[in-house]
């Protein structure tokens, strides 16, 4: 008996039998293939031809598979479903060569996270460009994103169903202190340590200014700023020369100077900063790229880095 020869097996005879097979007839598998119906019948002669079996039982109702004919039908259906796969994935590199990715997230987001994402990004995807804009406060993202200005935000969590949100990290609200103001245990401050001086706060309009604001109301404290400061950094500094305290995000106080004392809270806060991304939207393959980056960047940190408690 000859052994068969696969390679001679052309896809458009597979084509053909797979078309045969869902229609039921030549002549309609030859109009869905957009061919003549002899050349449908030429590729199922030929084919069985090749294989030396008889594929299909011809009649006046039509044509029926064979067993055999419904064995090597469900053959034909995965390969030509992997054909349609490696085209996927070709048009999806194509995709991958160049486009540009939109981010808007909030200042500490750009400065801490955004860096080291966007380096090994652009090491995986040289072709795609990345644009990086701020929100006027951090609830600013999920209105740029609604405006089609911006794929991917940075926020706090929760959001509304409007979204599709994962949690990246939970950073914790610390109170920043002149060094010689600072209490000399390890004890979680207490409020009336932080009434004695004056307390430095972010704008009104700030995110980081709304949770200070609620988490005082919930306690019960009623603290007026002495200062309103837009900048972090500002902040910061402002308690290094001695003016007052702040509280504050620890990422957003980084790098925290060695002559600042950091101490906890009285009762713990904490922000949870997520991504998200319109839950309506249509991605495009840069887009997926970049956030398929940044969570295996941040897992691969997060390994590394101890959670701070």
């Amino acid at each position: 008996m000859a052994e068969i020869n696969v390679n001679r097996i052309k896809l458009s005879q597979l084509r053909a039998l797979v078309a045969i097979a869902r229609t039921g007839t030549f002549s309609d598998a030859a109009s869905q293939l957009d061919l003549s119906q002899s050349a449908v019948s030429h590729a199922i002669a030929t084919l069985e031809e090749e294989l030396g079996v008889s594929l299909l039982s011809r009649g006046r109702q039509g044509a029926v598979l064979t067993p055999v004919g419904q064995q090597i039908t469900h053959e034909a259906k995965t390969m030509l479903s992997h054909l349609k796969i490696i085209g996927r994935k070709a048009q999806d590199a194509k995709g991958l060569q160049a486009g540009l990715v939109r981010v808007v997230g909030f200042r500490s987001v750009a400065t801490h996270v955004l860096p080291v994402v966007i380096e090994e990004f652009r090491r995986l995807y040289p072709g795609i460009s990345v644009s990086i804009g701020e929100g006027n406060d951090v609830r600013g993202a999920e209105e740029i994103l609604r405006r089609g200005e911006a794929d991917i935000g940075f926020t706090y969590l929760p959001v509304s169903d409007a979204f599709d949100a994962w949690e990246l990290f939970r950073d914790d609200y610390v109170a920043l202190l002149p060094k010689a103001k600072a209490p000399t245990t390890q004890q979680p401050l207490d409020w009336e340590t932080l009434k004695k001086l004056p307390l430095i706060l972010p704008m009104p309009e700030d995110g980081c200014r709304y949770n200070v604001d609620q988490y005082l109301l919930r306690h019960g404290q009623t603290i007026a700023p002495a200062y309103e400061v837009k900048e972090d950094s500002t902040v910061v500094s402002m308690v290094r020369r001695g003016l007052g305290a702040t509280i504050i995000a620890r990422l957003a106080a980084e790098p925290i100077p060695k002559d600042v004392a950091v101490c906890e809270l009285p009762v713990p806060l904490q922000r949870v900063i997520g991504v998200i991304t319109l839950a309506d939207a249509l991605q495009t393959p840069p887009v997926f790229a970049f956030l398929d980056t940044l969570k295996a960047t941040w897992e691969q940190k997060a390994n590394i880095v101890p959670a701070r408690r």
